[in-house]
């Protein structure tokens, strides 16, 4: 692995107000520590000297790196599955509601396998997608038929294109963030929406399990959102916040994986469930604390 990325501004507002804070292991693939550091302007936490988008390839090959693969096994595969199955039905229902319409145009990024493609397809929708892994490309082929494209798709649509663009946890592994941005607004239609859902390291799961927090995912998750980071990287962009929602399940499901990483074998299932609950109890009173976040997002009128 030869390029790394060095920040020496944050990345979202470009402050050059930005410290280290701490290091963190990747548990999925190499176990090497990567340091986080945070912005003190905008919030936004960012893994330091990352593997650039040509070198970090190899940091996504894991059998069990869920958003790439339909064939891995075990409980908490299964468990993921089962609750995708349901959360589809969830994330379609918001996209009508939110759109104010019952059937358009949507291009999913970093759709992985097009099941979600596949559910909006169903739904009445015409759909794109886009999948930079090969191997989710095909699967998506093999499993509904979908010819999902690689990312340098993104340039070839039309502008105004989509009704509808989605990345459900995309953003954070995203190199050329702002660019992407842009080119998103440009491909939304005027009264298009963009949903956006990345983890909160605001969360009760996040302050439980600190360093073991499985959201920070580090080296692939390039940047820790918070509801503030959000909102000052569309103002960045000529967009704006038409809602933010929970995704209650977030929290029980990464808090199975950080009681895994800290127990250093199988997870706690009962630390993880009383933590999942009381990080959405938390988020009851105050959703800004939610381990996950929804944010809906429109053109500026």
């Amino acid at each position: 692995m030869n390029g790394t990325v060095h920040y020496t501004v944050c990345p979202v507002c470009g402050s050059k107000e930005i410290n280290p804070l701490h290091a963190v292991k990747d548990y999925t693939v190499s176990g090497k520590e990567f340091v986080i550091w945070q912005c003190g302007q905008c919030t936004l936490r960012f893994t330091q000297d990352v593997p650039d988008a040509a070198s970090i390839g190899p940091y996504y090959k894991a059998e069990d790196y869920i958003s790439h693969t339909d064939e891995s096994k075990g409980l908490l595969t299964t468990l993921y599955k089962r609750v995708r199955a349901y959360t589809l039905g969830q994330k379609a229902d918001l996209i009508k509601r939110e759109t104010g319409i019952e059937t358009g145009h949507m291009l999913d990024v970093g759709c992985g396998t097009g099941a979600f493609l596949n559910a909006m397809k169903t739904a009445g929708w015409q759909v794109s997608g886009v999948e930079p892994d090969s191997d989710a490309r095909n699967m998506a082929r093999k499993l509904y038929g979908l010819e999902v494209s690689a990312p340098e798709a993104l340039a070839q649509f039309a502008p105004a294109s989509f009704d509808a663009i989605t990345l459900w946890h995309v953003l954070e592994h995203v190199h050329e963030l702002h660019p992407y941005m842009e080119q998103l607004k440009t491909l939304l239609k005027p009264n298009g929406r963009i949903f956006i859902a990345v983890p909160n390291y605001r969360s009760v799961d996040a302050d439980v399990y600190r360093l073991q927090w499985a959201a920070y995912d580090v080296p692939r998750h390039l940047y820790h959102f918070t509801p503030k980071a959000i909102e000052t990287l569309l103002q960045q962009h000529g967009l704006q916040l038409a809602a933010q929602k929970p995704m209650w399940f977030d929290s029980f499901y990464i808090s199975l994986l950080s009681s895994k990483y800290r127990n250093g074998k199988k997870p706690s299932w009962l630390h993880a469930g009383i933590t999942g609950l009381r990080s959405n109890l938390t988020a009851l009173a105050q959703p800004d604390r939610c381990s996950s976040l929804i944010y809906v997002m429109e053109k500026v009128k």
